[in-house]
């Protein structure tokens, strides 16, 4: 059986003491990975903290997972490598800037994304998480506005397709949108692979974005087809989504799993799913084990939760973190007694017993 992967996102601190302290609880509690966000800003002002923080993980047994928090723009931070290449904004549809997302395609910002990668492996980590990449599109009004129209990308698409860009979202930009994205992780996860770097990617359902549907630039199976990345997953948030319930819950969180899972066993990729630890309402914390339940079911064995402690470091954390860190070690605790039982059950099998 593959070995199960269970994870945490960390982040709002930077102080090694705090760090040690909270790797050493992951550690304890049954965790073997972690996720670090590595932002400009870490980059600029703890870049030797970062590499420190690392060492400390891998001290305590976790797998460190370095992600890219919002080097580009949301859903992380918004994008400060703008105020050195403005020039780079994604341009809505309707010929307005996008003010904090950068553009796929210009190669100032796949440069940047290079020398980021180089910090990460000289700060020790080996294995980047592409997290939830995607294009503007707003539906919010009766006017449909989307990225990018910007210069670069109006060029690349009418040589691409032998026509103007369209103001219009047609076909033709659908399928321009997904080669962006894959065009972009073809060149840099293709670099950080050359580096003996492993590469997975998070990619956001449209359905949870907002209360229309929209289209992304990406899906799962867009994104399968580029041979650098090795993981692909998703995030299937239940919160705002679906009614309350256990098993509306579980219906969803299982649905959208196993989505992800035969997607990846069709491109043969590694899969990564995420467990909603934020944004947990009062007494609603037992959605998680309902979700936990649903993520194994479905076959995953890479799992992760956002974030810890209820992500109490952040304005969307669960309205009582503490609870919902316990549930959340819960969930993990029972999948875990489940994959043990698993092993124990084919090795009597194995023996006859």
């Amino acid at each position: 059986m593959e070995t199960l992967i269970k994870g945490i996102a960390y982040h709002g601190n930077r102080m090694l003491h705090h760090v040690s302290d909270d790797m050493k609880e992951l550690a304890a509690s049954g965790f073997n990975s972690v996720l670090h966000m590595f932002s400009h800003n870490d980059w600029d002002r703890h870049n030797q903290i970062m590499g420190e923080i690392f060492s400390i993980s891998d001290y305590y047994g976790l797998d460190v997972w370095v992600d890219n928090w919002g080097l580009g723009g949301p859903p992380g931070d918004k994008s400060h490598f703008l105020s050195y290449h403005p020039e780079a904004h994604q341009v809505n549809s309707d010929s307005t800037i996008n003010a904090v997302r950068v553009c796929y395609n210009h190669q100032s910002f796949v440069d940047f994304t290079k020398r980021w990668i180089d910090a990460v492996y000289d700060a020790g980590a080996r294995k980047i998480f592409w997290d939830e990449p995607h294009l503007a599109d707003d539906r919010s009004s009766d006017v449909r506005n989307w990225t990018c129209c910007c210069d670069v990308c109006k060029k690349i698409f009418e040589e691409r397709y032998n026509q103007p860009m369209p103001s219009l979202f047609t076909k033709e930009v659908e399928a321009f949108r997904k080669w962006s994205i894959s065009n972009y992780f073809h060149t840099v996860a293709q670099y950080a692979k050359d580096k003996g770097m492993y590469n997975s990617v998070c990619v956001m359902f449209s359905s949870n974005v907002s209360k229309h549907q929209v289209d992304l630039g990406v899906d799962l199976e867009s994104i399968c087809t580029e041979p650098a990345l090795d993981n692909i997953g998703s995030d299937p948030y239940w919160i705002g989504a679906v009614p309350s319930s256990y098993e509306d819950v579980y219906r969803f969180v299982y649905e959208k799993s196993k989505q992800n899972i035969d997607i990846c066993s069709k491109y043969n990729k590694d899969h990564n799913l995420w467990l909603q630890a934020f944004n947990v309402g009062i007494n609603k914390e037992e959605e998680l084990i309902a979700a936990a339940d649903a993520i194994y079911d479905a076959g995953a064995r890479n799992i992760f939760a956002w974030g810890f402690k209820g992500s109490d470091a952040n304005d969307y954390r669960a309205k009582a973190p503490d609870r919902t860190w316990y549930a959340t070690k819960s969930a993990f605790e029972r999948i875990t007694e489940r994959y043990r039982n698993e092993l124990r059950d084919n090795a009597r099998k194995n023996l006859s017993l």
